[in-house]
């Protein structure tokens, strides 16, 4: 809106001022008659000057003329006066800016008695576009002088500056709401800190402490100041360190989890700590927890299970020991029957039958030894271990231990499969499972009966009609116990898998047998399925996970070939320590008749006391059950302290012999008893060639 000052006619000096944007030639059609200025051609130089000066210039410039105040301006200062362009132009400063009309009057005042006025990010509520703004500008006023060098009006220089003092201001909220929030979080860091059960830990990459937190004393005993400068090695397990190590590597390339350790107790005891753990600013910042109750947890149910089980095979072992008494009385008699007969012709002087009765007690007592050595490798306490295993050939190699559990009375029926089926478990608690199911049988079947054990492929299906819960789709062997004997009733039949429950007298049974299989099952990925009904027999179907991979054969002991071993060409010295005399004599004489000087001893400290003496000894040959107060290990340890490298066999019939003897070391080999002449003459023969 136009003021009424202004015509819009052109007047004298229409040429004045030339140029000026927009705001120039609003100068040069205004009617400044109305004004104190009077028309433009009245105008004095220094007032023509001043207006030439401010029109082309980008920065916002005003001129304040006059006792009034009369505005003249560019057009860069236009734009700062938004709403009240053009009614400013030709118009009193006081009226043109009533809302700040003492801050000019003061700026007049200045102005027109030669001073100066500068303002930097100075403050206004200015109504530019009709409602009030806050404005913050750089203001800059000097006196403009007339010919006679007197002031005559003020120019002002203003720079807008709201943007950045707005912005500023934002910053400066924002930075004072961050620092509330840092310090609201380092707080509550610091709470957590001071307050977690967890042990907290700042670790450099160098494995370096750098903090740890309260928690360190309260589990292991060890105050701030103790742990702080030093490496993490002084408190971390030797057995645990190269792990550590490990894991510190893989927390500074990213996130650690799960990562469990021992540290030592101030007072000398272990803790287990499991930890997580994650880089940052060039340090690793830790959390470990205390795990040491649920190991200790754990390894006493790992212990409890693995009793109950071995009690479950001492149980099954039990069973059997009526029907393999007899059939070891039989072999016996064999063996006794064919040496007695030797002697008897030997006395007469027929020898022409010798070869016959030897062969018939070796053949005896070869079948003795591996009847032994089946009921020995099932009683034997060995941790959990799966592995591939073919269905097949592990029931046929049961078949002759199940036969004689089942006794006479009962026919065992084991159907040929059409391929081989593996499944992937552990074969011993395959075959406790199957040694358990046949004597159940057999007990259901007091007068006889059939047992029959037999195995098929099975494919489940997503889309198969009532698929059971428990079977994921996929290939299952499902290997079935069938007898025929007097079956359970339906209230027998719901409770069979109950652990402790069982029908049979006290002291016959624990009632843990079914329940066992059970378990055995779902362990291995798969379900048990359980059928009865009084008088029709039981079927039991261990339902297991086929596997695909490949299942390696396990190769059985190789009985003796009779092939003669070679006589040795040197002067190897052999020392036999042996408390059975019947054993170390044969022993002595088998090594002697292959060319070896013998040394022989009842027990450790002899044993010793006869390596001590020889000037050569170069192959120990040991029981590990020796009496004198010292093992087998421990001679073959003193031994070896005594004359580095040197070789060791040990001979044992103890089931539970790598157990006791621990890890064997280069140099070192274990044949277990029975063995034949061909086996130990191969075995020293090889053993000191290698030395």
């Amino acid at each position: 809106m136009i003021q009424p000052g202004y015509t819009g006619a052109d007047h004298r000096d229409a040429d004045f001022p030339r140029d000026g944007g927009e705001t120039g030639g609003l100068i040069r059609r205004f009617d400044w008659s109305a004004t104190s200025l009077g028309p433009i051609r009245a105008w004095p130089q220094s007032l023509r000057s001043t207006v030439s000066l401010i029109l082309p210039s980008p920065v916002p410039m005003v001129t304040l003329w006059g006792p009034d105040g009369v505005m003249i301006y560019n057009d860069a200062y236009s734009t700062f006066a938004g709403g009240r362009h053009p009614r400013l132009l030709g118009s009193r400063v006081l009226e043109g800016w009533p809302e700040i009309a003492d801050f000019n009057r003061h700026v007049m005042q200045v102005g027109l008695a030669g001073g100066t006025l500068v303002y930097r990010d100075h403050h206004q509520v200015l109504h530019r576009n009709g409602y009030p703004e806050d404005v913050w500008m750089d203001l800059n006023y000097s006196p403009i002088l007339d010919e006679a060098q007197k002031p005559i009006g003020v120019l002002a220089i203003v720079q807008e500056t709201s943007g950045r003092v707005q912005a500023e201001a934002a910053r400066r909220r924002l930075r004072q709401t961050l620092a509330a929030q840092v310090a609201e979080r380092t707080k509550e860091r610091d709470r957590i800190w001071r307050n977690s059960q967890d042990l907290l830990l700042v670790i450099g990459g160098d494995g370096v402490l750098q903090a740890v937190n309260p928690a360190w004393s309260t589990t292991l005993g060890y105050e701030a100041e103790a742990l702080v400068g030093r490496h993490f090695q002084h408190v971390v397990h030797p057995e645990d360190l190269e792990a550590a190590a490990g894991a510190l590597l893989r927390a500074s390339r990213g996130r650690l989890r799960g990562f469990e350790c021992r540290l030592r107790h101030k007072d000398g005891s272990w803790r287990w700590l499991s930890w997580t753990a994650a880089p940052e600013e060039g340090v690793i910042y830790a959390n470990g927890r205390d795990i040491t109750a649920e190991k200790e947890a754990a390894e006493a149910l790992r212990q409890a299970e693995d009793a109950l089980r071995q009690s479950q095979k001492m149980e099954a072992v039990g069973q059997l020991t009526g029907g393999i008494a007899h059939d070891f009385n039989n072999m016996l008699t064999g063996i006794i029957g064919s040496l007695q007969m030797l002697r008897r012709r030997v006395g007469q002087g027929r020898t022409a039958e010798l070869e016959r009765y030897v062969e018939a007690a070796v053949g005896a007592a070869e079948r003795a030894a591996s009847l032994t050595h089946r009921l020995l490798s099932f009683a034997r306490r060995r941790p959990l271990d799966p592995k591939p295993v073919d269905i097949a050939q592990l029931v046929g190699g049961m078949a002759e231990l199940l036969r004689r559990t089942m006794g006479e009375a009962i026919e065992l029926r084991l159907p040929a499969t059409e391929g081989s089926w593996p499944i992937h478990c552990d074969p011993n608690q395959l075959e406790n499972a199957l040694l358990n199911l046949a004597i159940n049988a057999r007990d259901a079947m007091p007068e006889g009966g059939t047992l029959t054990i037999a195995a098929a492929l099975r494919e489940v299906r997503e889309t198969d009609p009532g698929r059971e819960h428990w079977a994921t789709p996929g290939e299952y062997v499902v290997l079935s116990v069938t007898d025929t004997g007097c079956g359970m009733p339906p209230e027998v039949l719901a409770r069979a898998l109950d652990p402790f429950f069982t029908t049979k007298p006290q002291g016959v049974g624990t009632g843990l047998g079914l329940s066992m299989v059970y378990g055995f099952c779902r362990q291995s990925g798969g379900h048990m399925r359980l059928r009865s009904r009084p008088g029709q027999g039981t079927v039991v179907e261990l339902c297991l996970p086929c596997y695909r991979g490949e299942v390696r054969q396990e190769p059985a002991p190789a009985p003796g070939t009779g092939l003669g071993v070679p006589r040795t060409q040197g002067k190897e010295v052999v020392l036999v320590v042996e408390d059975d005399p019947t054993v170390r004599a044969l022993a002595a004489e088998v090594l002697r008749d292959l060319g070896y000087r013998v040394l022989e001893a009842a027990d450790g400290p002899s044993g010793l006391a006869a390596l001590h003496a020889a000037s050569q000894v170069d192959l120990l040959v040991t029981d590990i059950g020796l009496p004198g107060g010292m093992n087998g290990r421990q001679l073959a340890d003193q031994a070896r302290a005594a004359r580095p490298g040197l070789r060791v066999l040990f001979i044992t019939g103890y089931a539970g012999a790598a157990a006791a003897l621990g890890f064997l070391e280069p140099g070192m080999a274990l044949l277990a008893k029975p063995f034949t002449v061909e086996a130990l003459g191969s075995r020293v023969r090889d053993m000191i060639k290698a030395a």
